[in-house]
C-alpha cells in the first residue's frame, strides 16, 4: 500500500512538472476554441451612449450592442436592411416610411418598436444632450429648429410611428443616401425605460451604460467593462437574427500605444489590432503580408487651428501654416502606411465628388503670406502648441512639422500629448492651438466630411464660422440636382483652402493587422465591421 501510494506522488509529481513546463494557451488559441475575438481598440471609449461617442473606437463598440434601421454591409459599406426589413419613399423623396421587424427585440426581451426610434430621434436632437452628432438628423423636418431651441415641442420633428412596427420620417429635403446614414449610431433606437431609471432622458453621462444596466437591440450584450483593461460583450439571445451570429463573445482592449499593441498581438493576445507601428509596416509587408492588411480608408488626416487664439485668427497666419507642411515628404517618410498626401478636406472619387481647390505646398509663399501678416521670419511669433493624443505616429508626424515650420518660417511650436479622453475633450472645449485630428466618414457621400465644418456642427471644434460655406451647404442640402450639388460642394471646398482652418495633411489607408483564421472582416471604405458575421475558423494543426 506504502507502494502504491508512493508511486501515485511520484506520478503526480511528474504531471505537475510537465504541466509547469507546458505552453500555456493564449488569448487567440483559447479564443478560437470558444470563437471568443479580441480586438485592439486604441483609445478608452468615453460612454457607451450612442448618441454621445466622442471616435470610431467608440462606436465600434456601441455598434455591437445595438442596431439601427439599416447596418454596412461588410465588404461594400452600402446599407442593408437591419430592424427595418425593407421601406418606401413618397414621390416628392421627403416621406420615408419604414417597416420593422416584429421579432427584433431588446436584450430584456421587450419588443424594438418605432416608438423606441421616436424616442431616441428625439433625445438625440434635444438642446440638453448637447450631441456631438446632432447635426446628423437635420435632414428631419424641424431637426434644426428643435435642437438649436426654435421649436421647443419635440412632437413636431419629422418621426412619427404609425403603429408598434411602422416607422415614417418626414424630411427637410431630399436626401438620396439617407439609408447609408441610417447605420450610424446616432440613428440607433433607445429603451426608454432604462435610461430614465438613471437620470433624465436628455442627460449625459448616467449609469444606464454600466454592464448590468445597459439594454441595447445588438447581436451582444455588455458584460463587463473593465476601464482602461476591455470592454467584453456575449452573444444575445434575443437578437432577432440570433443564429447568424457565430462569436460567443467579443474583446475590445483600449490599447493607445501602437508598439504594445503590436506586442500584444505578436504574443498572441489579438487577432485584429486597430493599427501598426510605423517602425513595424516594412517588416510585415515583407516577411508577413497574410498578416498585414493595408485597405482603402474614407478618412482624412487633418490639423485643426484654434482660430480664437490669436494669431490663428488671422487666416493669412493658418494658410501659411498649412502651405508649409511637405505632405508629400510626411507620407514618404514619415507614416510610410500607403496613405495619399493630401490638399484638400474630401477624399477623391467620394461618391463621384472629387473637389479641384488646394492647399498647395508652396513654402516662398507661405513666408510671404506670414510676413503680410507681421511676422516676418517668424519674428514676433507667439509660442504655440501641438496637441495630439497618445500615439507614436502623431509624434513623428508633430515633430516633422514642428521641425517644417521652424525650418521654412522660423516659428517654434511645442507638442504635447493627452490621452484619448482627455485630448477630445480638450478640443471640444477649443483648449488647445493646433491640435492633430483625423475624419472617418459616416456614409458615401461628400456631405459626411463637409458637414463637419459647418458653424453649427458639434463636431467643428475649431471656432471657425462662414456664412458663405454654410450658405452653400444649405443649398447642397436642398436640391436634387448632383451637377449642382458637386457645385456647391466645390465652393465648399474653395473656402476651406483660403481661408485653412483646418490643415489636410494625407487621406487614410487603413493599416492594420488580422490573422488569417478571422473570416468574415473585410477592408471597406468606412472601416465598417459588423461583428454579426464574422466567426473564427480552428486553427491549423
Amino acid at each position: 500500500m506504502i507502494t502504491r501510494f508512493r508511486s501515485a506522488v511520484l506520478l503526480g509529481l511528474i504531471a505537475l512538472l510537465f504541466g509547469a513546463c507546458s505552453k500555456r494557451e493564449t488569448r487567440v488559441e483559447a479564443g478560437n476554441r470558444t470563437q471568443s475575438i479580441h480586438l485592439g481598440n486604441l483609445g478608452e471609449p468615453n460612454d457607451l451612449d450612442p448618441h454621445i461617442p466622442d471616435s470610431q473606437n467608440t462606436g465600434n463598440i456601441i455598434q455591437a450592442f445595438f442596431e439601427g434601421l439599416t447596418q454596412y454591409h461588410p465588404q461594400t459599406s452600402e446599407p442593408v436592411p437591419a430592424v427595418a426589413t425593407r421601406w418606401e419613399i413618397s414621390a416628392d423623396n421627403l416621406t420615408w416610411t419604414f417597416h420593422l421587424r416584429p421579432e427584433a427585440k431588446w436584450s430584456n426581451g421587450d419588443p424594438v418598436t418605432a416608438a423606441d426610434f421616436v424616442f431616441a430621434y428625439q433625445r438625440m436632437l434635444s438642446p440638453k444632450l448637447g450631441a456631438e452628432y446632432a447635426y446628423m438628423l437635420y435632414v428631419l423636418k424641424n431637426g434644426e429648429a428643435f435642437n438649436t431651441g426654435k421649436l421647443t415641442d419635440p412632437s413636431l420633428i419629422g418621426v412619427r410611428a404609425a403603429d408598434a412596427h411602422t416607422l415614417v420620417l418626414t424630411l427637410d429635403h431630399p436626401v438620396p443616401y439617407l439609408p447609408t446614414m441610417l447605420c450610424h449610431t446616432s440613428w440607433y433606437p433607445l429603451h426608454r425605460a432604462t435610461i430614465e431609471k438613471f437620470g433624465r432622458w436628455d442627460q449625459r453621462g448616467t449609469a444606464w451604460t454600466r454592464p448590468g444596466n445597459l439594454v441595447g437591440n445588438g447581436c451582444f450584450n455588455l458584460a463587463d467593462w473593465k476601464p482602461n483593461r476591455y470592454v467584453r460583450g456575449v452573444k444575445s439571445p434575443t437578437y432577432w437574427d440570433h443564429a447568424a451570429v457565430k462569436l460567443t463573445e467579443v474583446f475590445f482592449y483600449p490599447i493607445e500605444s501602437e508598439d504594445a499593441e503590436e506586442r500584444t498581438f505578436r504574443s498572441g493576445q489579438l487577432h485584429v489590432t486597430n493599427t501598426i507601428p510605423i517602425s513595424k509596416i516594412a517588416v510585415y509587408d515583407k516577411e508577413h503580408p497574410e498578416l498585414f492588411h493595408p485597405e482603402l480608408f474614407l478618412g482624412s488626416y487633418i490639423y485643426r487651428f484654434n482660430v480664437n487664439k490669436p494669431p490663428l485668427n488671422d487666416a493669412r497666419v493658418r494658410r501659411a501654416l498649412a502651405m508649409a507642411i511637405n505632405r508629400d515628404q510626411i507620407v514618404r517618410d514619415v507614416s510610410r502606411g500607403h496613405q495619399v498626401a493630401a490638399s484638400n478636406f474630401t477624399p477623391p472619387n467620394l461618391a463621384g465628388f472629387t473637389a479641384t481647390a488646394r492647399v498647395p505646398q508652396d513654402l516662398a509663399a507661405a513666408q510671404k503670406l506670414l510676413a503680410e501678416a507681421g511676422f516676418p521670419g517668424g519674428a514676433g511669433f507667439p509660442k504655440m502648441e501641438i496637441l495630439i493624443n497618445t500615439n507614436e505616429g502623431h509624434r513623428l508626424i508633430a515633430e516633422a512639422i514642428q521641425q517644417m515650420w521652424k525650418k521654412g518660417l522660423g516659428i517654434e511650436v511645442g507638442i504635447y500629448n493627452q490621452e484619448s479622453k482627455v485630448w477630445a475633450t480638450s478640443m471640444r472645449a477649443l483648449n488647445y492651438d493646433i491640435a492633430r485630428f483625423a475624419w472617418i466618414g459616416d456614409y458615401l457621400d461628400a456631405s459626411t466630411f463637409l458637414d463637419l465644418m459647418a458653424s453649427d456642427s458639434g463636431n467643428n471644434q475649431t471656432g471657425w464660422k462662414n456664412a458663405e460655406y454654410d450658405r452653400m451647404l444649405a443649398l447642397a442640402r436642398t436640391t436634387a440636382d448632383i451637377a449642382k450639388r458637386f457645385e456647391y460642394f466645390q465652393r465648399c471646398e474653395a473656402i476651406l483652402a483660403e481661408e485653412c482652418p483646418i490643415a489636410p495633411i494625407y487621406f487614410y489607408s487603413r493599416n492594420n493587422l488580422r490573422l488569417t483564421n478571422v473570416k468574415g472582416w473585410y477592408g471597406n471604405l468606412l472601416d465598417a465591421h459588423p461583428l454579426k458575421g464574422v466567426n473564427l475558423e480552428p486553427a491549423a494543426k
